[in-house]
């Protein structure tokens, strides 16, 4: 089955914009279009393929909003945020709020991408692979433990959301898929010491 992927750009966001801002009688003949493109010959159609993750969280707008709230209890949490006693932790949740906006953003992007989702997200420091997270963390020096306590936070925020069993299972799954990549700079640093 073959999905579009969309990439996110200021040419696409500014060209959106402008098509939202359009006259109303201008897009008057792309709902015929479109109603004319949906009518497919009985033989052609197919069943119903099984929605995907990101179908389910219920897309993009409900994902963003769950990253909010997950990434700001990461902030409050006494263990991983602005009272860690890991200094780096302590440091970013402390010093570098002023980037948190743009950290949620790219979590939304990681989330709605590794969920099955249109959207494509690219490391700001690549990794070794594509949705990889170990350079953007390395320096963080995140333990297996600190690591748990963040999975732990996003679970009681699936749970503060409501999201259904089956699917927080599947996030926190997803999740934990990553934890050898978030702790590398930890295990690095200890190994070497």
């Amino acid at each position: 089955m073959a999905q579009d992927i969309s990439t996110i750009t200021r040419r696409g966001a500014v060209a959106g914009l402008a098509l939202s801002a359009a006259p109303a009688g201008l897009l008057a003949g792309t709902e015929r279009v479109y109603a004319q493109a949906k009518q497919v010959a009985p033989e052609a159609k197919q069943t119903k393929p099984e929605k995907t993750l990101y179908d389910r969280l219920g897309g993009v707008f409900a994902i963003a909003a769950v990253v909010d709230h997950f990434s700001d209890a990461v902030v409050k949490n006494p263990i991983v945020g602005q009272k860690s006693k890991n200094p780096q932790l302590q440091e970013w949740h402390t010093k570098n709020l002023g980037r948190l906006p743009g950290l949620k953003f790219m979590r939304t992007l990681w989330v709605c991408n590794i969920s099955g989702g249109p959207y494509q997200f690219a490391a700001t420091k690549p990794g070794t692979t594509p949705l990889g997270l170990e350079e953007a963390h390395r320096s963080l020096k995140i333990s297996p433990a600190e690591f748990d306590e963040v999975a732990a936070e996003l679970g009681r925020t699936l749970d503060f959301v409501k999201v259904p069993k089956q699917e927080k299972g599947e996030v926190l799954a997803a999740f934990a898929a990553h934890k050898d990549e978030v702790t590398a700079g930890y295990v690095a640093a200890h190994k070497a010491g």
